[in-house]
């Protein structure tokens, strides 16, 4: 998938407690080559790390932003002015007005180490 990422874009990825959002990150800042997954953590608390230096890959975790207010504080729109890669736990929590590419990956927790997961391209 992270060969296909084009910046400026944002990767929503939606799903409950516990379905690989986290872990899906992860290979995917790996894949673009930002840092190594084992160097890739939740930003459940700060709500945002940045990661690589060539290749700029943001992870946001929307989990704890409670309303618009304070997703506005976040200064998501600054990401725009940037080519960059955003990936976003919690996606849903942006509403439908996007305003750059979005790839849509929706995890769902099946069992033990299963999943299932679609994912939807821009335009698609």
């Amino acid at each position: 998938m992270a060969t296909e990422l084009q910046p400026p874009c944002w990767v929503l990825l939606q799903g409950e407690l516990g379905s690989g959002k986290t872990t899906l990150a992860k290979g995917i800042i790996s894949g673009l080559g930002a840092a190594q997954a084992d160097e890739v953590t939740s930003p459940s608390f700060t709500l945002v790390h940045e990661y690589g230096d060539d290749t700029k890959v943001y992870h946001v975790d929307l989990y704890r932003v409670e309303d618009a207010r304070e997703l506005a504080t976040l200064g998501l729109e600054d990401l725009l002015a940037q080519r960059a890669t955003a990936i976003i736990e919690w996606g849903e929590r942006l509403g439908d007005d996007l305003p750059v590419p979005c790839w849509l990956v929706q995890l769902e927790y099946l069992s033990g180490e299963e999943r299932r997961i679609r994912v939807k391209r821009p335009g698609t």
